[in-house]
């Protein structure tokens, strides 16, 4: 829980993101389930499995501490409302700007000023048709620069792109009713991460920043935001 020692000011340039392992901070849940609001203890106690509990324990605990350092502001000041797909602000006026995201063991907290942020990671795994799924969800360009890859990077390749396209339909928070195929990431590498192509308005795409990085072993991320943004410090 010791946030503070690796907390750095955020420059107005910057997207600064999280990474935490569930696994790691799993000694700390009632300290993190002291720091919740009385909504937040209600709706972790409705998670079936401990696991989930404490997840989602954990991922709220951690965003209400760290958005308390970004903000200079005690704990108990932070609180949150939700827009019409559930994606979650702050329920005060602020320039920080966050999005959660969780996979497996590992979340993901990204943080950023005044600019829209969706963040998206995965546990990559492998016991699934990739093209089954990205001929249903992905858009032309994209299933036609998967087929082109050798068979053994399609996992690989899935990944970037699914993650990439979760991390902009969050930043747009219009959720999963938001068409996947309407729009098209690059997937060709994990050093460039570009929004190819809005179907809507062929002007937007140039709005857009994309980021991938590793987070661990066998997790993928992807940072999507609306603004001029390009430097990346995963903490």
């Amino acid at each position: 829980m010791r946030f503070k020692d690796r907390h750095k000011p955020l420059q107005s340039k910057q997207v600064h993101v999280w990474c935490l392992s569930f696994r790691e901070h799993t000694e700390h849940v009632p300290n993190y389930y002291a720091l919740l609001s009385d909504d937040e203890k209600i709706k972790a106690s409705k998670f079936h499995f401990e696991k989930d509990k404490n997840q989602s324990i954990i991922s709220r605990g951690a965003l209400r501490q760290l958005s308390a350092l970004y903000l200079d502001r005690p704990i108990d000041d932070i609180a949150f409302t939700y827009g019409e797909y559930g994606k979650p602000e702050y329920s005060f006026k602020s320039y920080l700007k966050f999005n959660v995201s969780h996979s497996g063991d590992m979340a993901i907290i990204g943080f950023v000023k005044d600019h829209d942020i969706g963040v998206d990671i995965e546990h990559i795994k492998t016991d699934f048709d990739v093209m089954d799924i990205a001929v249903n969800y992905f858009s032309e360009l994209e299933i036609k620069t998967l087929k082109a890859f050798p068979k053994k990077k399609h996992i690989e390749g899935f990944y970037r792109c699914w993650t990439r396209k979760e991390a902009f339909i969050k930043a747009k928070s219009q959720g999963l009713s938001f068409p996947l195929n309407a729009f098209s990431v690059s997937i060709d590498s994990n050093n460039h991460a570009n929004l190819l192509e809005t179907k809507w308005d062929k002007r937007e795409a140039k709005d857009w920043k994309l980021f991938s990085f590793t987070p661990n072993k066998d997790y993928i991320g992807a940072v999507s935001i609306k603004g001029a943004v390009n430097d990346l410090i995963i903490l």
